[in-house]
């Protein structure tokens, strides 16, 4: 009624209020009744903003790539923004009069694409798809720096690149490449693992090797050492036998000087023993044989002076012209025999 109206924003919402070409009232999260034939309103969201972006560029190698992102802000100088922009609205906070809030995301884009461009050109493709971070973090601090943000009004909170990506031939073509370069990382492995598995092997080879060598060596020094063992143990057993000849030596030498010794005890014993015998026979020798034959004839024994009487006729064989003995004589005399 009358033309009044009632405005009522959010505190994300920066309100000018202009009244016959003054501005009256601003501020944010304002609410308020106004005479819409009098009143001019703009209404600029000071909350953060997203806005999506995907173009198209050309890298070092002249390949085309896609790049796709996202951009954050803010509006920093709402009253700054309104004088570049026309932020007002009709009867609602979200009725704009015009396009112009829509074309703020736009100039942001192309900002962004321009200082993108010259951070893709430095690279080639195959590079720039790797780094998709680094150049969203050098286009934002580059952004950071531009004076055409201040003039704006504009607050740049975050660049996010999420994907640069070659056309589908070339991603085709890049696969290719990177997958044969995958087999022949693939064929590289197998036979740096065949190496591998060859010089472990060769590894083995040489230490079962170096294992017999060192038991060879450990066998000679055990032979050695029995040798050794065995040379000490000859050695002290000639020794042992030369002390025990050396023994039997010295032995054998009181032997022979105990025989010696006894020898001559016997010696001089026998030569007592036969001076005793030639002194008590020294008075039968100095007899006449036939007295001692004479006294023997005494003992009476037939036999005895048969003998006797045979060695008398003997001894005087030649002076006998004949001699007849009896065998009755010759009988007895073997029969005596005999019973002996």
């Amino acid at each position: 009624m009358f033309g009044i109206r009632y405005l009522k924003t959010g505190p994300t919402q920066y309100v000018l209020h202009y009244k016959n070409g003054r501005l009256k009232r601003s501020g944010k999260g304002l609410s308020f009744y106004y005479l819409k034939r009098s009143s001019s309103i703009s209404v600029v969201p000071i909350g953060s903003q997203d806005t999506p972006f995907i173009f198209k560029e050309i890298a070092a190698d002249f390949q085309e790539v896609t790049v796709q992102g996202q951009l954050v802000y803010r509006v920093s100088d709402p009253e700054l923004v309104a004088s570049s922009l026309d932020y007002t609205i009709r009867d609602h906070p979200d009725q704009y009069a015009s396009e112009d809030p829509e074309k703020l995301g736009e100039r942001l884009v192309n900002l962004v694409q321009v200082h993108t461009r010259s951070e893709i050109q430095q690279h080639e493709i195959r590079t720039a798809i790797k780094i998709s971070d680094q150049i969203s973090q050098n286009v934002l601090a580059s952004l950071q720096k531009n004076k055409v943000l201040e003039s704006l009004g504009i607050e740049l909170l975050s660049l996010n690149i999420s994907a640069i990506r070659p056309t589908p031939e070339m991603g085709r073509a890049l696969e290719a490449e990177a997958r044969e370069k995958l087999y022949l990382l693939a064929d590289e492995s197998i036979y740096e693992r065949r190496n591998a598995a060859v010089e472990q092997e060769r590894m083995i080879k040489e230490n079962e090797l170096e294992t017999e060598i060192k038991v060879e060596e450990k066998k000679r020094q055990i032979r050695e050492a029995k040798a050794d063992a065995n040379l000490a143990v000859e050695g002290k057993e000639q020794q042992l036998r030369e002390t025990n000849l050396q023994g039997n030596i010295r032995l054998e030498e009181e032997r022979e000087k105990l025989v010696k010794a006894r020898a001559k005890n016997a010696r001089v014993e026998a030569d007592a023993q036969a001076y005793a015998i030639e002194a008590s026979l020294r008075p039968l020798t100095e007899l006449d044989p036939a007295l001692i034959q004479a006294l023997a004839i005494q003992s009476g024994e037939p036999k005895l002076m048969v003998s006797m009487a045979m060695k008398e006729l003997a001894q005087n064989a030649g002076k006998i012209g004949q001699l007849n003995i009896s065998p009755h004589l010759l009988e007895s005399l073997l029969e005596e025999t005999k019973r002996k």
